[in-house]
C-alpha cells in the first residue's frame, strides 16, 4: 500500500490484539496516490493497517471503506479472534449476515456496477483461505471423496469460494463492458501456513486444522524467511493489452505503487522513500532482464536479504547462526553455503546492515 518495507514504520509483524499502532497518518499510499488522479477509490477486505475506525481506510486515501480492520476473523459473525467488532463501512463498525467471502465479493460488484464518470481503483482483500475456515456443504462437497484429510477439505473448499468470488466480480466488469479498461492484478500476502491450534482463539470453537497449506516445492512456511514463506503467487491480466507470458524475475508487493502510479499518470517523489520500482516494463515484455535489486525482509527476529540470486538469513538475537543460499543452482534451499563463501556472505551481510540502518531512520 505504501510501496515501502513495513519495517520501515516499525511494523514488524501483523498488528494483532487491541494493539494501537498503525501507519503513519501522513503516508502517501496507494490509494492517495491514485485519488490524485481522478480515480475513485475503495476497498473491500481486510485493511489490518490500523485496527481502530479512526485509522481505517478512508484516512488513507480511499474514498469507500468496506469489510475489515483486523487481520482475521470470524467468517460468519465477523468478530475478531478476542470478540472485538472489526466489520464496518466507511470506518463505521456494522452487523452483517453471510460468510465474508461472499459479502466481500458483493461489496467489489456494488462498487463496479455503481454509475460514475471518473476511472475507479479498488482493492479486494479476501479473508480466506486465512483461518478460521469455514464453509458450506456446496464448497465441500467435491472434495468428500478425493480429500480425506478434514483440513485440507475445508482448505481446498475455502480457496474454491475465493475463486468462484473473484469470477463473479471479473464477469461484473465484463457485463459491465470494463473489462477492457481494467487492469486486474490478483497476489498472495505471504506462503501458506502450516497448521493453527488454539484453544482461546474464537472461544475455542475453530480447528485445530493440522494440516493448511503446501508450499511445495519451496522450502518453510508463512511466518518464515525462507521460499515458501516470501514467495507467493501473483498474475496481472488486461485484456486485449497483456500477452500472455511468463515474469521470472523478483517482483516485490512494494512495487505496485510505483507501477500504478506511472500508469495512471503520476509522478513518484523521492520523499515518499519508496523500496518498491516500476515493474511495468517487465511485465509488458519490453524490459526481459530486471537491473539488479535487493529485497529485503525481517520480522524483528529473523531478517532475509535477496541479492541478485543470493539470499541471507539471519537471527538478530544469533548474528552468528546465518543461512546464506544461492537461489540459482539451490532454489529449494537445501545447502547452506556460509562456511564456503566468505566473500559472499560478508557482502550480504553488509547488504542487510545497509537495510536495517534504513529503518531506523
Amino acid at each position: 500500500m505504501s510501496g515501502r518495507n513495513p519495517s520501515r514504520f516499525a511494523i514488524h509483524s501483523a498488528i494483532g490484539g487491541r494493539s494501537e499502532q498503525a501507519l503513519p497518518r501522513d503516508t502517501m499510499t496507494l490509494a492517495r496516490v491514485l485519488k490524485s488522479r481522478g480515480y475513485f477509490t475503495a476497498i473491500s477486505g481486510k485493511w489490518h493497517l490500523g485496527l481502530r475506525p479512526e485509522v481505517g481506510p478512508r484516512k488513507y486515501g480511499f474514498d469507500s471503506s468496506y469489510g475489515y480492520l483486523h487481520g482475521q476473523l470470524d467468517q460468519y459473525t465477523h468478530l475478531y479472534k478476542n470478540g472485538d467488532r472489526t466489520w464496518h463501512r466507511n470506518d463505521e463498525f456494522v452487523d452483517e449476515s453471510g460468510h465474508a467471502t461472499d459479502l466481500i465479493a458483493a461489496e467489489a460488484v456494488r462498487v463496479i456496477g455503481a454509475k460514475r464518470q471518473q476511472p475507479f481503483f479498488l482493492y479486494v482483500t479476501f479473508s480466506v483461505p486465512h483461518y478460521p475456515l469455514q464453509e458450506e456443504e456446496k464448497w465441500l462437497a467435491p472434495y468428500r471423496a478425493t480429500i480425506k484429510d478434514e483440513s485440507r477439505r475445508l482448505f481446498a473448499a475455502s480457496v474454491t469460494h475465493l475463486d468462484d468470488a473473484v469470477g463473479r466480480i471479473v464477469k461484473s466488469l465484463e457485463s459491465s463492458g470494463q473489462l477492457s479498461n481494467t487492469l486486474v492484478v490478483f497476489t498472495s500476502d505471504n506462503g501458506g501456513q502450516r497448521e493453527y491450534h488454539s484453544d482461546t482463539d474464537y472461544g475455542g470453537k475453530h480447528g485445530p486444522n493440522p494440516t493448511l497449506g503446501d508450499n511445495r516445492p519451496w522450502r518453510g512456511w508463512k511466518g518464515e524467511m525462507y521460499e515458501g514463506g516470501v514467495r507467493v503467487p501473483a498474475f496481472a491480466y488486461w485484456k486485449d493489452r497483456l500477452k500472455p507470458r511468463v515474469l521470472n524475475e523478483p517482483v516485490s508487493a512494494m512495487d505496485w505503487l510505483p507501477t500504478l502510479a506511472q500508469l495512471a499518470g503520476a509522478e513518484t517523489k523521492s520523499d515518499w522513500k519508496l523500496d518498491g520500482r516500476n515493474v511495468w516494463p517487465l511485465i509488458t515484455g519490453a524490459q526481459t532482464r530486471d537491473e539488479p535489486r535487493t529485497l529485503y525482509w525481517t520480522d524483528g527476529r529473523t531478517s532475509a536479504v535477496l541479492d541478485g540470486d543470493w539470499k541471507l538469513i539471519t537471527s538478530q538475537r544469533q548474528p552468528q547462526q546465518v543461512e546464506l543460499f544461492d537461489l540459482a543452482s539451490d532454489p529449494y534451499e537445501t545447502k547452506n553455503g556460509a562456511m564456503t563463501n566468505a566473500a559472499r556472505l560478508q557482502a550480504l551481510r553488509q547488504r542487510l546492515n545497509e537495510e536495517l540502518a534504513k529503518d531506523a531512520r
